[in-house]
């Protein structure tokens, strides 16, 4: 893995969009090691969380932080990270290679 130079902020959510394979998966597993990490290109992960985003809370357990990756495939679960941000105070990085399937969510 290239290294790489991002800012982003500390103890806060956000998203990390980019195109396919720059990498982006890689930056956030070497970065929140500590994270609860949910791949949503896992079709186990995936076929579980589509019908019931209120899952998310089965893969996250007792962790603070927490990294969705590819984020676009179930726009619907932005509902339950809002939900659980503001609820528990948790701390999201969302990563996505598709913006569009989230801009015309809702």
């Amino acid at each position: 893995m290239y290294s790489r130079i991002i800012s982003y902020p500390k103890n806060k959510s956000f998203f990390l969009f980019g195109p396919r394979s720059t990498g982006k998966s890689c930056w956030v597993r070497a970065q929140f090691k500590a994270a609860a990490y949910v791949d949503l290109l896992e079709a186990e992960v995936c076929n579980r969380l589509l019908p019931n985003p209120q899952r998310l809370g089965e893969f996250i357990g007792d962790r603070e932080l927490v990294v969705i990756d590819e984020v676009q495939k179930i726009p619907s679960l932005l509902d339950e990270v809002h939900r659980l941000i503001e609820l528990k105070r948790l701390i999201f990085v969302l990563t996505g290679s598709n913006r569009k399937k989230l801009l015309f969510f809702g």
